[in-house]
């Protein structure tokens, strides 16, 4: 299967096997997935990727919220952070509705002759990827515009003890981080879990109107974390973490 920078790959066709009972369960209780493709990129000529996103993608996405297959999308640009130098999410309401999203979404763009050359540009521009599947268990990311700018935290946790992890965040941190969307210092937050992809079991996200908001509002978030408990157990479940600042280059809703 021909891999492009949206991320049409091998993980599509593994994530079919993933039709159990316990993942069939997982699909109906939630309400929001997102399909995520994280690309390494050529830093010199990834200027030209984001035209070609424009150009290619953003229509052929456009289109899919229109007519259904996706709910969301947002495409990120590298800020500060590891070696991930863009990123391509679709949400969907369900693990297959996000990858049949994403196998329809590479066919429409393979559909067209001239987009299928400049997808291959946009392939070797950015040549490697990894995909994940996270599903929203708190927060309202996924179901809201995001603002400008997002700064994210990839965790690697002890998988034994995730949900002592996810109780914590939605009964102790989840209070403190509505409170700053109801402010106005946060657009948007969201604390996701691992379906499928890397190494990375959870991840914490939230954004702001821009870049100098989002680091206001996370210093903000240390401060009135200091006491919490929370972020104890959380620190205590997932000990290592990388964190990322992206810059919202385009989004629906």
């Amino acid at each position: 299967m021909k891999t492009s920078m949206l991320g049409i790959s091998p993980l599509a066709a593994c994530c079919f096997a993933l039709t159990s009972p316990a993942a069939l369960g997982q699909d109906q209780a939630a309400e929001r997935y997102l399909y995520a493709t994280y690309s390494n990129c050529d830093m010199s000529k990834q200027d030209r990727a984001d035209e070609l996103f424009e150009q290619i993608n953003k229509p052929v996405l456009d289109a899919a919220m229109k007519d259904g297959t996706i709910n969301f999308y947002s495409y990120l640009g590298h800020i500060a952070g590891g070696q991930w130098r863009r990123v391509n999410v679709i949400g969907a309401g369900s693990v297959q509705a996000a990858l049949d999203a994403q196998r329809t979404i590479g066919e429409r763009i393979e559909a067209n002759d001239k987009n299928r050359k400049l997808d291959a540009e946009a392939a070797a521009i950015c040549p490697s990827h990894d995909d994940y599947i996270w599903r929203a268990v708190a927060g309202n990311v996924g179901s809201v515009n995001r603002g400008g700018a997002s700064f994210s935290t990839y965790y690697v946790c002890d998988q034994s003890r995730e949900s002592t992890a996810d109780a914590a965040v939605k009964t102790m941190l989840a209070p403190v981080f509505d409170k700053m969307v109801a402010d106005g210092k946060l657009k948007s937050w969201g604390w996701m879990e691992h379906i499928v992809g890397g190494k990375y079991r959870h991840l914490a996200t939230m954004s702001a109107d821009d870049l100098k908001s989002v680091m206001s509002a996370r210093a903000a978030l240390i401060e009135a974390l200091e006491d919490n408990p929370g972020g104890d157990i959380l620190t205590a479940v997932c000990p290592e973490h990388s964190d990322y600042i992206w810059e919202i280059k385009a989004q629906a809703p």
